[in-house]
């Protein structure tokens, strides 16, 4: 099987729904070598995927994900695909915090960088919160704290082998794309960026066959798989079946000051220093290049905010993830989340 998809993949062929299902079961079995794997992920993006893969990929790897079954309910992820032409800290993480204490249940799924230098893991491990957690632990944090951090390896565990692969070939693959519509949790809400503007209407279609009933999918025009405050961003609006498109400028958002030096913006080398620069963030600093991070954050957190339908205005939802930063609301929740990690039994 892997050899015959890979056959048609190359010649430029998609693959149906029930084809694609198939092709990853066989990859998560281990039936697949290494070089063949490497070579599916290459010809995929070379071709490139189409609504009916992706989903059957994503339907494969949710059937057999370890799941994560909190009592709240509604769920929110804010995963992105991550591999962004532009690089910034770890925005989504923090603005998974300021969703957490603005009262929504969120279920966060992650991983560590692959070709990046930090994930939303590595930040969170270096913040000091263990990643060891059981899906009943996850699931209790979702429920007391109001946050869960999915780490996708100890949810995905038949995926470890094709994890080699792609940290070998270094290279974004379907399985950047396929990590945020995975969520263990089943999250029906979702916050996403995408590192190519073309797949912000393939996600939408993809989350909307997948059953999410409210999508944000993001992708700025600078090459960021987030909402930026330096130009406008391309959105892909799921809403109850329904999906439309527009642009979004930072001035929708209500920013109407100059635009932020990108180096500002722009991750440090290690976990440690980008933990560092995500609690600024959390403790509603704003002096010096700490405004531009802020208001980074405040924007893609009202992208929880109006995807949940706490606010539909985007100014307003922008204004109010500042006010929960500045009054260290989501600093708390960090507090709590890590507290609460660490008192857990290590789970064998």
């Amino acid at each position: 099987m892997p050899q015959d998809a890979l056959r048609r993949l190359t010649a430029g062929e998609s693959l149906s729904r029930e084809e694609a299902t198939g092709v990853m079961r066989r990859l998560m079995d281990g039936q697949a070598t290494p070089v063949q794997t490497a070579a599916l992920l290459i010809a995929l993006r070379m071709k490139p995927e189409t609504v009916e893969e992706v989903t059957g990929f994503a339907l494969a790897m949710r059937a057999r994900a370890v799941a994560v079954r909190p009592q709240r309910t509604p769920l929110l992820d804010t995963c992105g695909t991550g591999g962004s032409a532009c690089r910034v800290f770890n925005v989504s993480t923090a603005a998974a915090f300021v969703a957490a204490a603005a009262g929504i249940a969120v279920a966060k799924h992650g991983n560590r960088a692959v070709t990046g230098v930090c994930g939303s893991a590595d930040v969170l491990e270096a913040l000091g919160a263990r990643l060891d957690l059981t899906p009943e632990q996850s699931a209790e944090g979702v429920d007391t704290v109001g946050l869960g951090f999915l780490f996708a390896p100890g949810h995905h565990p038949a995926l470890r082998q094709i994890g080699a692969v792609r940290r070998e070939l270094g290279i974004r693959t379907v399985f950047n794309l396929l990590g945020p519509l995975a969520n263990p949790a089943s999250a029906a809400y979702q916050v996403m960026g995408v590192y190519d503007a073309r797949l912000g209407p393939l996600a939408a279609q993809v989350l909307r066959e997948l059953g999410s009933r409210r999508a944000l999918v993001l992708h700025a025009d600078i090459g960021l798989d987030e909402i930026s405050t330096i130009g406008p961003t391309q959105v892909s609006e799921l809403r109850d079946g329904q999906i439309r498109h527009y642009t979004l400028t930072p001035r929708d958002l209500g920013l109407t000051g100059p635009e932020p030096d990108p180096v500002s913006l722009a991750p440090r080398d290690t976990p440690a220093a980008n933990a560092a620069l995500l609690r600024e963030v959390l403790e509603g600093r704003t002096d010096g290049d700490a405004l531009a991070r802020h208001h980074l954050v405040a924007v893609n957190a009202a992208a929880s905010l109006r995807v949940m339908g706490l606010i539909e205005d985007w100014a307003e939802a922008a204004r109010r993830a500042s006010q929960l930063l500045r009054e260290g609301r989501a600093l708390a929740v960090l507090e709590r989340y890590l507290a609460f990690t660490r008192s857990l039994e290590k789970s064998e």
